[in-house]
């Protein structure tokens, strides 16, 4: 069996966070396996994960077999290869419910929208165990099988930094979860992000391609590594929307999720995000450190003093009509308020 291929990576103190979340199996059959139901050879095969799980997996056309999904009365033969995709298993610790207001743009009996707002933090971590998004899900989840438990993952199959504010979406099911985790690893989930970086990017359009990975010097920073050598695949898209001059607007389309993808690749692109301290985004970039220029951005910073990032817009497959959902969050205060500023600096 070849080690699954974990899609989040572990939470950094400061409450960094990795995006997407689901395990993904490879698993190349024996020569000698004799004909087996596969629902039982993938419940004896996978470690922490009940026969329940993997037929809704079935379910979800989250089970292929030589990339082609199959019933649960499927008898796996030698030399298959089976690829499994699996929402990231519950951790043992336990959330504390928190009643706290929700911004919930959708809900249904399977999921819910969530419009998160900058500050918040997605899933406890060390110097953040109250508070958390995950925390509110807990109370409004508590009668759910995702939130009975107290587990500290009710519903997640993604999520966004601390300070990036935008639309998540939040699994009810099981069934649920399995079905959007398997939209995820297929790149089939359609976001995009709205991002404010220094200076204007090449082109009207372009694409970022870069393994992305800790950094050697720093955990708490990803580092791109263009040539493959440490991190994985990572590929952002962006368009031009608005440009300001020492500034520029961005529309970012992913096609993975990396923790700080695009935070990491726009620095590497040269044009980190406005406002970044984490990837250098927090003093001027272009233009002259004096005089009034200088005050009109100190006066930009204080305004919005976090990344300039939002998870604009957010489109799947509904996991049981099969509707095909799209949803989009305006820009908060502050980042509205700092692109007014940025339109009126470029007409002056």
């Amino acid at each position: 069996m070849i080690p699954n291929d974990l899609a989040n990576d572990e939470l950094d103190a400061d409450g960094a966070e990795g995006d997407e979340l689901y395990e993904h199996h490879r698993i190349v059959v024996d020569r000698g396996q004799e004909l087996l139901r596969i629902d039982k050879f993938l419940h004896n095969r996978l470690r922490n994960t009940s026969r329940n799980k993997v037929q809704e997996a079935i379910r979800a056309s989250a089970v292929e077999v030589n990339g082609t999904p199959v019933k649960p009365n499927y008898r796996v033969k030698p030399n298959d290869t089976i690829t499994v995709t699996l929402p990231e298993p519950p951790r043992d610790d336990r959330v504390v419910p928190e009643e706290m207001p929700l911004d919930i743009r959708y809900e249904d009996a399977e999921l819910l929208i969530v419009n998160k707002p900058a500050g918040l933090v997605v899933h406890p971590a060390y110097g953040h165990w109250q508070g958390t998004l995950v925390n509110g899900l807990a109370f409004h989840l508590a009668n759910l099988p995702t939130g009975r438990n107290g587990e500290i993952r009710p519903g997640l199959v993604h999520r966004i930094d601390k300070d990036t504010s935008g639309l998540l979406v939040i699994g009810k099911t099981e069934f649920a979860m399995t079905h959007l985790s398997n939209q995820f690893f297929h790149h089939t989930i359609q976001r995009s992000y709205l991002a404010l970086v220094w200076g204007t990017p090449p082109g009207p359009t372009g694409t970022i391609r870069g393994h992305i990975g800790r950094s050697v010097r720093d955990r708490k920073v990803q580092a791109v590594y263009p040539n493959g050598e440490q991190g994985k695949p990572a590929v952002t898209h962006y368009e031009v929307l608005e440009s300001f001059g020492p500034v520029t607007l961005l529309r970012c389309v992913l096609e993975t999720g990396r923790t700080h993808q695009i935070r990491a690749h726009m620095q590497y692109l040269g044009h980190p995000l406005f406002s970044d301290a984490t990837y250098g985004g927090d003093r001027i970039r272009v233009g002259q450190n004096t005089g009034a220029y200088r005050d009109f951005v100190e006066g930009a910073f204080q305004l919005m003093p976090r990344q300039a990032l939002h998870a604009r817009s957010l489109g799947f497959v509904h996991p049981t009509s099969g509707e095909q959902l799209f949803f989009e969050a305006e820009l908060p205060n502050d980042f509205a308020g700092v692109l007014e500023k940025w339109r009126a600096w470029a007409a002056a």
